[in-house]
């Protein structure tokens, strides 16, 4: 692989991608956004009064654990906030949906497409230089804002153990090892959308789409109809980095070079 390649493309596209102030705004706001849900969450429930075991009452069986040896309004801000930390999982996603059909489509409309494939480039390495620029961005982002998150829980978190259940090990695992796969993935649906087609909202509009499963799952945690464990964490780690692969090797097969040059010369 020419690492010099992928390397100016990654440098190439960065520079394109940031004279929008859309694509800034999008990167910078969405993060801080679900960065300000949790945290006014913890700060309205942290002087809740109530007795710990109507709080339990109202949770999943699953989740009962989370309010062992706690107080009932630490126990309502982690029971709460954590339902919140999915957060994380979805700007990985969209960030990415917003920025790489872009990378493809706006190349296309603007006429920078063809000379791009015209050079010794291959394939795998074009793809992947485009794949980095908007995953990099997105990935960093998402651990910024869980930074922010995890400085102001614990200014608004007075109890040291609801803290820790704050930050147990399913949603580290989740922001920096579930994250990114979930940002390649991301991204490889949005470049083989772009790759056939010639409107980017079109294409953004499709790669959006990528985020309802997790939507999904936010939604049915949040009305208790089942609990994202730590093992369900690491098999969904496990089959989204296969997906990675399968979609990695597809993009390079559907992005056909030669119909695209013919296409859109």
């Amino acid at each position: 692989m020419n690492t010099t390649a992928v390397v100016t493309l990654l440098r190439k596209e960065w520079a394109e991608l940031y004279k929008n102030t859309y694509v800034l705004l999008t990167v910078l706001f969405l993060p801080l956004t679900f960065v300000a849900l949790p945290l006014v969450i913890l700060w309205a429930t942290g002087d809740y009064e109530g007795t710990t075991d109507a709080v339990m009452a109202e949770l999943p069986p699953q989740m009962a654990e989370l309010c062992e040896g706690l107080s009932s309004g630490a126990c309502t801000q982690v029971f709460i906030a954590s339902q919140f930390m999915l957060l994380f999982m979805m700007v990985p996603l969209i960030i990415p949906a917003t920025l790489a059909p872009y990378s493809i489509v706006g190349e296309k409309t603007q006429r920078t497409l063809e000379p791009l494939l015209a050079t010794p480039i291959r394939t795998g390495e074009l793809l992947l230089g485009k794949n980095l620029a908007a995953t990099i961005p997105a990935v960093l982002a998402t651990w910024l804002a869980f930074g922010l998150f995890v400085v102001g829980a614990r200014l608004l978190v007075r109890d040291d153990l609801a803290f820790a259940r704050l930050l147990e090990l399913r949603w580290l695992l989740a922001v920096f090892v579930l994250g990114p796969l979930l940002a390649l993935l991301s991204v490889y649906l949005a470049i083989m959308v772009s790759a056939r087609s010639n409107d980017p909202r079109v294409a953004q509009q499709i790669a959006s789409l990528v985020v309802f499963p997790l939507l999904f799952i936010f939604l049915g945690q949040m009305i208790g109809w089942f609990y994202l464990s730590r093992t369900a964490v690491v098999v969904g780690a496990v089959v989204v980095l296969a997906l990675d692969l399968g979609l990695g090797w597809l993009a390079v097969r559907v992005f056909d070079r030669e119909t695209i040059l013919t296409r859109w010369s």
